[in-house]
């Protein structure tokens, strides 16, 4: 397994085509807005060394070895409550987003979808999909599992789309393998990827069959271009200030990736026009990622209750009844989302080819609880806050040798906290719920592996509200003819 200096060597060595900000970037590794998403990643390789934590994030590989966890698959239940511990973890030692979930989740639904299509259809893929785990886990690397399409007119399919390339599709046919043309957007992690793995972003019908295609690529292959978001204050990283971004050490960051007439060989082609089964991929690499944001988020909202119950402290109102009640709910409301994503895993079923999938229902219902709790805490971290959260100077001013002595006597709360640590807790406070941090704890909550009506269709497809009416009419004493729905129940 990789190290986290060896992962960071890795990087350098890639030859992306990267914009930030209008600008071309040849060494990302080196670029102060990103280098911070550079270290979060750096954490995942980091802790597997860690032997704290090697019970969780160490696991046995396809060909017997130990690998990072990010690169193994499911082999049972006790494996998917660790997939969450180890998210929470990571949430608690970076406050923001470390990248790598979603590559993860990625292997794991194409292994399973791959192994049931070749049973049903006849292909090969299962066997050409094992042969590239196997490349993965043995070089320790990061996916980048790339499946939001930018979608253009949504109430269109893919293969109505005015511009066909609003949905990356296969363009051209090649004897040893495909062209492909599209982007993916909202990429997160993609930067600092090796390997990109493209999944169809939405079920397919037969006239969409050339943008039923999942294959993986290197990150830097010819034609693949990344162009960084914007976060909210990610200009404050080039200021040189450790203060006022809040998280001085990690970050995250998302990327619009585009292929402009990208070859893919033949041997890493793992769906191409088999649009039967985009839904049953699509559903399994969601429900493993809503699995995701109930550790994740969890480990974040630890960092952020922690950083809410200090500036409390720090004002002199932590013994006070409401701030009291108001961490508590924090409290509450975060080891909610934790115990969802443990519920779906303790209810996780095997599937054919051997591997372990969450249960949907479950996982559909700790995302949608993600789309609301992290509001709510991020709301009463604002609260136990108050308004210096986003008032206060900056810290050229702290250090000004005119207004900086004044800043440090006016805004101290009680006598024993400097100044500097008050100003240090707040700006992280910012960071989460409004700064560049808020990018992954808020929209990413809302939004990130489906938006809320995503979660309400599967929600509605799997709750067998029938069965449900059936047992209510029972103990009502409805009888229903024999034969009915009610028999036996």
């Amino acid at each position: 397994m990789k190290t986290a200096p060896e992962f960071i060597e890795s990087i350098i060595k890639q030859k992306k085509e990267l914009f930030v900000l209008g600008e071309k970037v040849d060494n990302p590794a080196q670029h102060p807005i990103l280098c911070p998403s550079l270290r979060a990643l750096a954490k995942t390789y980091e802790l597997a060394h860690d032997d704290r934590y090697k019970d969780v994030f160490l696991r046995q590989g396809a060909d017997g070895d130990l690998v990072n966890c990010f690169t193994s698959l499911h082999h049972s239940k006790q494996d998917l409550l660790d997939k969450v511990k180890v998210l929470r973890i990571l949430g608690q030692e970076t406050g923001t987003c470390f990248q790598r979930c979603v590559g993860w989740d990625a292997l794991n639904a194409l292994e399973s979808t791959t192994f049931e299509m070749d049973l049903a259809l006849g292909t090969h893929y299962h066997k050409r999909f094992m042969r590239y785990l196997r490349f993965v886990q043995k070089n320790d690397l990061v996916c980048n599992g790339a499946m939001t399409d930018v979608k253009g007119d949504r109430s269109l399919p893919p293969s109505r789309q005015a511009d066909p390339d609003m949905y990356l599709h296969v363009v051209d046919r090649l004897p040893d393998g495909i062209v492909v043309r599209g982007a993916k957007a909202h990429q997160t992690g993609a930067i600092f990827s090796h390997e990109i793995i493209a999944l169809p972003t939405l079920s397919m019908r037969a006239e969409d069959a050339a943008y039923a295609v999942a294959f993986a690529i290197p990150s830097d292959t010819a034609g693949v271009m990344h162009i960084l978001g914007r976060q909210s204050c990610d200009t404050r990283k080039l200021e040189g200030s450790s203060i006022d971004v809040g998280n001085a050490m990690f970050g995250g960051h998302e990327a619009l990736v585009i292929f402009d007439d990208v070859f893919v060989p033949t041997e890493r082609i793992f769906l191409d026009g088999e649009w039967q089964f985009t839904r049953l991929l699509v559903e399994r690499f969601a429900g493993y990622h809503r699995q995701s944001y109930g550790g994740c988020k969890a480990g974040v909202g630890d960092v952020l209750i922690g950083a809410a119950a200090s500036a409390a402290e720090y004002a002199g109102v932590e013994k006070a009844s409401h701030v009291r009640r108001k961490l508590s709910e924090m409290v509450h409301l975060n080891e909610t989302l934790y115990s969802c994503g443990l519920s779906c895993s303790v209810a996780g079923e095997r599937l054919a080819s051997g591997t372990y999938l969450v249960d949907l229902l479950l996982a559909n219902d700790c995302k949608q609880n993600v789309t609301r709790f992290p509001y709510e805490i991020a709301r009463l971290a604002e609260d136990l806050a108050g308004g210096l959260l986003v008032t206060l100077p900056s810290e050229k001013d702290l250090n000004h040798p005119r207004i900086g002595p004044l800043i440090e006597k006016y805004l101290r709360g009680v006598p024993d906290i400097p100044t500097a640590d008050r100003m240090r807790i707040l700006r992280l406070i910012e960071n989460i719920t409004l700064g560049a941090s808020a990018v992954s704890y808020r929209t990413e909550s809302m939004h990130g592996a489906g938006s809320p009506e995503a979660q309400v269709i599967m929600i509605e497809r799997l709750s067998d509200v029938e069965a449900k009416k059936a047992l209510a009419r029972n103990l009502a004493g409805i009888h229903h003819p024999e034969g009915s729905e009610v028999e036996g129940v």
